[in-house]
């Protein structure tokens, strides 16, 4: 789920603009922000470390990162461990120096690092497959290109890491010396867009709020194959992968990943959460009986993100929407959290309820998803500590019951609360008095129905159908791993 960004600019300092556009990206990583930057020289600075963006660069290190092109990266981890080593970006120094960031995850990043230490003769000094596909790449560089590196010759090693590796990947590199090039996968599952602002300044981002939030204009959704390269003159080319390529979004990331202020692949976040409450509104009607629908009370959101659901939930139902719980702003996100001991306790520190809002009423709460139930358990128990009579919960996702594998941090499937349980188990575990779950084609209807040219996604959370194939023997070994 990490935030990476890219940003060329012909004369001026790359390193503020970066913090700037991390910060607003900060929400799809915690654990570690980096950044490298480089003059036209090829002189390269770098600097990283775990923690969030405004505790990893401070005036000092910002100070020393001079140059007009560079790499920024806010890590969430879902590959290799929480080391320092891991942070991004990622740089190797043969061919031509290459620094990277990535976004995703490869299913076959075990197979790539054995060949690439047997065969190309790389060495992997972290278990980040972020470096794999970084040598991956360098390898192919240093063999399709001379003395004098071309587009052409770029073009050619991307087409080489789409032929060899397999799963989900948006990807920023700087060449030194010579630009900075973007791809995303041939299914274009994790997102990456880009903007240009004065004519000469040029912004690559996973979502589209960072180019917004410093007066980019967006140019387009950077298209599944297609790699995009900026040379140091600020001419851009584009090539776009002779092999299969389909554009299949992450249907998770209007769920739940992206700012609602958004837009990938044409379809705006907050508009499509607001089409998941149209849907669930009527769900939810098909679900209760009358009497458990008159006897709603209040409509109460678990914020942030269901506060867009929640909304057209009480117009279709009648009901008064009420905020019954308060954020501590200062509590990350629990979900991209390192560790379910550390998520536990940022939740009972994270919400605190309006007791007003509780009292002898019986509450509809509306959340986003239910990954593990942690959340959903704690906040049922607080609404009922507050004096709720009864609890209803609804959920805008479908249960999430297999593995992510492409760059979501649920890949350990006993720790999904729907894993095995039926719904009235589900709704037992976590305390409600009922439990209603989005259908999954009411959930691909209602972000569809945005940009109705997006025809498929990403739902492997929801039904186990991956789409780039994903071995049993490989999910066998995610347990292991854990």
């Amino acid at each position: 789920m990490c935030a990476i960004l890219g940003v060329f600019s012909n004369n001026e300092n790359a390193c503020l603009t970066i913090y700037n556009a991390l910060t607003n990206l900060q929400h799809r990583g915690q654990d570690a922000s980096g950044m490298a930057v480089s003059d036209k020289d090829g002189h390269l600075n770098m600097h990283k470390d775990n923690g969030l963006v405004r505790d990893v660069f401070n005036e000092e290190n910002i100070l020393n990162l001079k140059g007009s092109i560079g790499l920024g990266h806010t890590r969430y981890p879902t590959a290799g461990s929480y080391n320092y080593e891991e942070a991004q970006p990622f740089y190797v120094n043969s061919p031509y120096g290459l620094v990277l960031v990535h976004n995703g995850n490869l299913v076959n990043a075990d197979k790539l690092r054995k060949k690439l230490f047997q065969s190309d003769l790389r060495h992997i000094n972290t278990s980040s497959d972020s470096e794999v596909l970084l040598n991956v790449f360098a390898h192919a560089l240093n063999k399709n290109s001379n003395s004098s590196l071309s587009k052409e010759d770029i073009f050619t090693a991307v087409d080489e890491v789409h032929d060899r590796v397999e799963g989900a990947y948006s990807v920023i590199i700087m060449i030194l010396g010579y630009g900075i090039i973007a791809f995303r996968d041939p299914n274009g599952i994790r997102p990456l867009v880009y903007g240009s602002k004065e004519n000469s300044k040029y912004m690559f981002a996973s979502e589209s709020v960072a180019l917004d939030c410093l007066g980019y204009d967006l140019i387009s959704d950077v298209n599944p194959g297609e790699t995009v390269f900026i040379d140091l003159k600020g001419n851009i080319s584009k090539h776009l992968y002779k092999g299969k390529t389909k554009l299949n979004p992450c249907i998770f990331e209007y769920v739940y990943l992206a700012r609602p202020d958004s837009t990938i692949d044409g379809i705006n976040v907050y508009s499509s959460r607001l089409s998941m409450g149209k849907f669930l509104a009527e769900k939810i009607k098909s679900e209760l009986s009358r009497q458990e629908l008159e006897n709603i009370d209040v409509v109460i959101p678990i914020p942030d993100t269901s506060r867009t659901s929640a909304l057209p939930i009480s117009i279709g139902l009648n009901k008064n929407l009420r905020e019954g719980f308060v954020k501590n702003r200062y509590i990350g996100r629990t979900f991209i959290m390192p560790g379910q001991k550390a998520r536990k306790k940022s939740v009972k520190q994270k919400l605190n309820t309006i007791e007003g809002e509780f009292k002898n009423k019986n509450v509809l709460l509306i959340d986003d998803s239910i990954v593990r139930g942690n959340t959903s358990k704690q906040i049922i128990q607080m609404a009922r500590d507050a004096g709720a009579k009864k609890v209803y919960f609804a959920s805008a996702s479908p249960p999430i019951r297999f593995p992510n594998v492409y760059g979501i941090d649920m890949p350990y499937v006993k720790e999904l609360i729907a894993y095995g349980r039926s719904i009235d188990e589900i709704c037992l575990e976590i305390g409600a008095d009922k439990l209603i779950y989005q259908d999954l084609d009411d959930l691909i209807s209602a972000v569809s129905s945005v940009n109705p040219k997006i025809k498929s996604f990403d739902t492997s959370c929801f039904n186990g159908e991956y789409i780039t194939g994903v071995s049993k023997d490989y999910l066998d070994k995610l347990v292991v791993s854990r």
